[in-house]
């Protein structure tokens, strides 16, 4: 998986332009291994310019397996374990997948194409959330899977940062090319300046509040055209997401905001009475494949292309960054070297 290559060499102080998962992770791990590091980002501390704002904090690498490449996985559940490490309040009280008698063909599928579950009755899946008794009839569990609230986990990652030493520039936005030292670019579709095949994925999401249904963990609803899923948050919220679109711009259509709400429906009917809290959708970068890359070229270093999977894989190339950086390793898979 590695080759040799030669790092960026000396004590240069490392930049990082982006504040979102992806760059929160960057500036984390290098400012715990003792580099200078200075995080900036446009945008204020509420972070609503960043697509992680609106991101539905899945870390599910053995759910994205049905309709991802092997590397998703394989960073994804690297990832994991570095979540565990630094973050050790992170819920990893698994996934569950469930689907209703005329999608039971795409639930059989998904079983066949993913890994890393158990199959419950409708007994053992009542038992394990109490809310869904008598609604399915079996389900996939996921143990091993986890979820964040992004909106809260990017403040502690954040805090993280400057506990280590890091210092963090909000409302600043300075060139690739004004900043001495190492620069780790992480603007995700802003980078389109340096990184033309980037384009746009809309992700929509309806943020719901009841007490009249309890979840312990996100419950995917398998869907014939896209995956479902309903994530609860705290505040007795829940999170209805996720479409993904091939447009660039930042509305919720009535066709998604119809799939999203009868997927609750679908889930439980109490769902029906929820208040509507928030409608929203952020634009998610990609490359042509949906696959990330690490973009090298002399000092600047361009992290880019997570996707859908930002939440999920970000730790892991943050690490391989790191390798890159202070060791020269190449991981092949995710690596161009200009």
């Amino acid at each position: 998986m590695y080759q040799s290559s030669q790092p960026p060499r000396g004590e240069s102080p490392v930049s990082v332009i982006g504040a979102g998962i992806a760059g929160a992770w960057q500036a984390l791990l290098f400012a715990q291994a003792g580099h200078d590091v200075t995080l900036h980002e446009r945008s204020d501390a509420a972070m609503m310019l960043s697509t992680s704002h609106w991101a539905g904090g899945m870390l599910a690498p053995y759910c994205e397996s049905e309709i991802s490449e092997p590397l998703i996985s394989r960073l994804g559940l690297r990832a994991l374990d570095l979540w565990r490490r630094e973050l050790p309040d992170t819920p990893f009280n698994g996934s569950l997948v469930v689907a209703h008698t005329r999608d039971r063909n795409d639930f059989e599928r998904f079983a066949r194409l993913t890994c890393g579950h158990r199959r419950l009755d409708a007994r053992a899946l009542a038992d394990l959330e109490p809310s869904l008794d008598g609604r399915f009839r079996d389900g996939l569990f996921f143990a091993e899977e986890g979820h964040v609230e992004p909106r809260r986990v990017l403040p502690k990652l954040h805090e993280r940062i400057v506990a280590a030493g890091g210092t963090i520039k909000f409302n600043s936005e300075p060139g690739l090319d004004d900043i001495d030292g190492i620069v780790i670019d992480c603007r995700g579709l802003a980078a389109r300046d340096i990184q033309a095949d980037l384009r746009g994925v809309k992700g929509e999401l309806i943020l719901i509040e009841t007490d009249e249904i309890e979840l312990s963990r996100p419950v995917r609803l398998i869907h014939p055209r896209w995956p479902l899923y309903v994530i609860p948050r705290e505040d007795n919220l829940f999170m209805l997401g996720a479409t993904s679109i091939e447009a660039e711009d930042n509305g919720v259509s009535v066709r998604s905001a119809l799939e999203l709400l009868g997927a609750a429906y679908a889930v439980h009917p109490a769902f029906a009475e929820a208040r509507i809290v928030e409608f929203g959708s952020g634009l998610r970068p990609a490359f042509p494949d949906n696959l990330p890359r690490i973009a090298i070229h002399n000092r600047k270093i361009a992290v880019n292309g997570l996707y859908r999977h930002g939440f999920l894989i970000a730790p892991a190339l943050a690490e391989l960054t790191l390798a890159y950086v202070e060791r020269g390793q190449i991981d092949n898979e995710v690596m161009q070297c200009a």
